[in-house]
């Protein structure tokens, strides 16, 4: 009896050790796991957001007061800030609609259903059912494309739907890279049908 005795205490105290062990093991594990992929949270979150865009209609001087017009408006159900971070941005993750204008205040429109703008470059990344219409009817249709603001340059390799209303032109490509206004294009490479409208003789 005194042996048997014996070895259920050894046998419960090595149990209760392993135990111990287990769930040191596991505590570090995940704080090792959170030391690896660290939470970041935004700085701000703002919903029913709008930002407007504006710029002066001449080189201002150093006391000089000008008119300034405005170029472009954003507005976004939510907008999460994260500029405190070393590579500053912005998300729109319940989407995005941009109206820009030109210098004749001609009215253009892009749409997605997700966006970032990058602070630190001024580059807006587009993503999901990506649509810019122009204010002549031009449109196209993407997954995902970037809006350079500062050269004012709008680039895609992805898939894409061009529709021109003036020519009735319809085409299906991949990659393609434009100006914001849809005036001059590029496209890296065409497929599918491409219907262009024939001129009436008449």
């Amino acid at each position: 009896m005194i042996s048997s005795y014996g070895y259920s205490l050894k046998s419960i105290a090595m149990v209760f050790t392993m135990a111990i062990l287990f769930f040191s093991c596991q505590d570090n594990y995940k704080r090792s796991g959170q030391e690896k992929a660290p939470l970041v949270y935004p700085m701000g979150i703002a919903e029913n957001f709008t930002a407007t865009y504006t710029e002066a209609r001449e080189m201002l001087e150093s006391e000089d007061s000008t008119s300034t017009r405005v170029i472009a408006v954003l507005t976004s159900p939510l907008n999460e800030d994260y500029n405190n971070l070393e590579f500053p941005y912005r998300t729109f993750p319940n989407g995005l609609l941009v109206h820009y204008f030109n210098e004749t205040g001609e009215k253009s429109i892009i749409k997605a259903d997700y966006g970032i703008i990058y602070s630190a470059t001024n580059v807006i990344d587009l993503q999901g059912n990506v649509v810019i219409e122009s204010h002549d009817g031009k449109k196209l249709e993407t997954p995902q494309l970037f809006w350079d603001q500062d050269d004012n340059w709008i680039f895609t390799q992805e898939k894409f739907k061009f529709t021109n209303p003036e020519d009735g032109t319809i085409m299906d490509g991949e990659g393609m890279d434009f100006n914001r206004d849809l005036s001059f294009f590029n496209a890296h490479k065409t497929y599918g049908l491409m219907t262009i409208k024939e001129e009436s003789n008449d």
